[in-house]
């Protein structure tokens, strides 16, 4: 526990924040639109005097720590590692448990080792002599960039480096396999790899998650291997050399994704840095959310044969989905940027320079596809066209598209937004599960206000006495903020007000609710407007629980009316409920 406090306390969390999502000074604290769920006005506060956030949006919030772990998807172990490396605190006693989170650390340390064996094997092994050569000689990969990628060679032994971790590194078997780099075949356990050169394949956090291995020659053999699903390798999550092109794709607000590893290599090669790989023949939504961190614009640089335009069209809409700003690059001399870059690289820079906009490319391939001077040619044309611009978000950029369709095919604007409506309404007609958000009663939301007003003002002893007059006899619905109230109370009797001591006193269980107080943004107050808006607020609660409790005892008037056929003059407690009837309704009539 004091290495985590060693850690959280030379942690600046605003500075963290600030690394991942742009934050706006707001009064003394800080906001912006919360990362975690979709919404246009900012609901994410972070506390700089605090050290912690919360959004009043999805509710969620925490310190440091949560924040690193619901941000980067990880578990506490890994972002203890993560924010101690940051502080520059040794983690002495930080050991491996059973936990998930603690195997994952364990397959990435493994993970890491592999990567230097077979990089080793590579560039200084006899056995990685004609693997080299392939590399430098044919696929024109110099020596520093095949370090920078860290590219290694699989022996064609079956059972190097499983020998070598086991016997060297002291791993068990099982621990192999659970990594991915080895495979049961029996009673024996093989490496996964063989013969094939591998590229490593690391997170955007530079842990090593898995490889992907690549024949040499146009044998038999499939000619790229993947490390199969671990618990820290999904296919769908991945991008190859994210890690290495992060900070260009952040300078340039810009990344370009394209489908094989040499591909990277080649365009990194040829100064193009903002490049990564797709792993699968198309973009998945975990991988689009991943790169909105970085970019908001996303060029495709797929393959130009059939299989690599049908990936465009797949990966459009969950593009579109997210927000980004999709464009083409059209290679000119290659089926793929490799190829390019060997032939010219200068032409292939132009083309990353001269990317064409996704919709704008779509509408040509379209158009030189099909006949737009038959009937039947344009019916193609739109059919193939129009569910991609059905989906455009910004309704500008939507109608520019149309008009331009309609005048490509001779038609009018009307006619072809009448064509996009039907596509709109056959999505709508299918049947969507929503899941609705709970919504808090009027009475709980002015609770947390009033608390909030509170904790947050600077003359607070006589405020809380005019409060505590207003709601006499009546008590918060939310317990957890009647708590607060009341040691609120008992400390202003004692002291005066001193927010970080008043902190202090309360228990643990108490601090989430007064964080949330403590974060909810409020106007700026002149002192007398300060003290009429917190008895407005405590006035309107008191109707509230006013009516609240006219309702509930009503109710059991009419209860008792309907369940007693003759009822005398002499029943007391009905008598006694019309009476504290009456009272409470006396008592609402002059707030009315």
């Amino acid at each position: 526990m004091d290495q985590l406090s060693q850690v959280r306390e030379k942690i600046d969390i605003v500075s963290l924040i600030s690394e991942f999502i742009p934050l706006k000074k707001f009064g003394r604290n800080f906001s912006t639109v919360c990362p975690f769920h979709k919404e246009k006005s900012p609901s994410f506060v972070v506390s700089p005097e605090r050290q912690i956030w919360h959004c009043f949006g999805c509710n969620r919030g925490g310190d440091c720590f949560s924040f690193l772990m619901q941000y980067e998807n990880i578990e506490f172990p890994e972002a203890l590692r993560m924010l101690a490396k940051r502080a520059g605190v040794e983690l002495k006693r930080f050991k491996y448990d059973d936990g998930i989170a603690s195997q994952k650390e364990k397959i990435y340390t493994i993970n890491r080792q592999a990567l230097e064996f077979y990089h080793y094997v590579l560039t200084k092994h006899p056995v990685g002599v004609k693997a080299l050569s392939y590399l430098l000689e044919e696929r024109k990969i110099n020596d520093a960039v095949l370090k920078t990628f860290m590219l290694g060679f699989a022996p064609s032994s079956g059972n190097a480096l499983v020998n070598y971790l086991i016997s060297k590194k002291g791993y068990a078997k099982e621990e192999l396999v659970n990594a991915g780099l080895a495979t049961q075949k029996g009673r024996m356990v093989v490496d996964f790899f063989a013969h094939r050169i591998l590229f490593p394949l690391f997170d955007h956090r530079d842990n090593v998650v898995g490889f992907s291995g690549r024949v040499m020659d146009n044998s038999s053999l499939a000619k790229y291997v993947n490390t199969r699903e671990t618990l820290v390798y999904h296919k769908g999550s991945v991008f190859f050399g994210l890690n290495i092109a992060k900070n260009e794709i952040k300078k340039d607000n810009r990344a370009i994704i394209m489908e094989g590893e040499l591909d990277v290599i080649s365009s990194f090669q040829t100064g193009v840095a903002n490049v990564v790989a797709v792993k699968g023949t198309a973009l998945t939504e975990n991988q689009v959310s991943l790169i909105s961190r970085f970019a908001k614009e996303v060029s495709l640089c797929f393959d130009q044969d059939n299989a690599g335009q049908e990936a465009i069209k797949r990966s459009l809409p969950i593009l579109e989905k997210n927000g980004l700003t999709t464009t083409i690059i059209v290679i000119p001399n290659g089926k793929d940027p490799d190829e390019s870059v060997k032939e010219n690289p200068g032409v292939f820079k132009k083309a990353v320079k001269e990317a064409v906009g996704a919709y704008d490319f779509l509408i040509s391939k379209a158009l030189s596809l099909f006949d737009k001077k038959t009937a039947e040619g344009k019916k193609k044309i739109s059919d193939e066209l129009l569910p991609f611009i059905a989906n455009i978000e910004n309704e500008i950029v939507k109608e520019h598209y149309l008009k331009k369709l309609a005048n490509e095919l001779d038609t009018s604007f009307e006619s072809i937004n009448k064509q996009v409506d039907r596509i709109i309404k056959k999505i709508s007609d299918k049947p969507i599960i929503l899941q609705t958000k709970e919504k808090r009663l009027r009475e709980e939301v002015l609770e947390e206000y009033l608390v909030a007003l509170l904790l947050q003002g600077s003359d607070v002893k006589d405020v809380i006495k005019k409060v505590s007059k207003i709601l006499s006899g009546f008590s918060l619905s939310v317990s957890s903020l009647q708590r607060i109230f009341n040691d609120l109370s008992v400390f202003l009797d004692q002291y005066e007000f001193d927010r970080q001591k008043f902190e202090k006193t309360l228990p643990t269980e108490l601090l989430s609710s007064y964080d949330v107080c403590y974060l909810l943004p409020l106007p700026v107050f002149s002192q007398d407007k300060y003290k009429n808006e917190v008895e407005r607020v405590a006035n309107e609660l008191k109707v509230l629980y006013l009516k609240n409790k006219i309702r509930q005892i009503g109710e059991k008037i009419k209860t008792k009316e309907k369940n007693q056929a003759d009822i005398s003059d002499e029943d007391v407690e009905l008598k006694e409920l019309e009476k504290e009837f009456s009272v409470l309704v006396s008592k609402l009539a002059p707030n009315q």
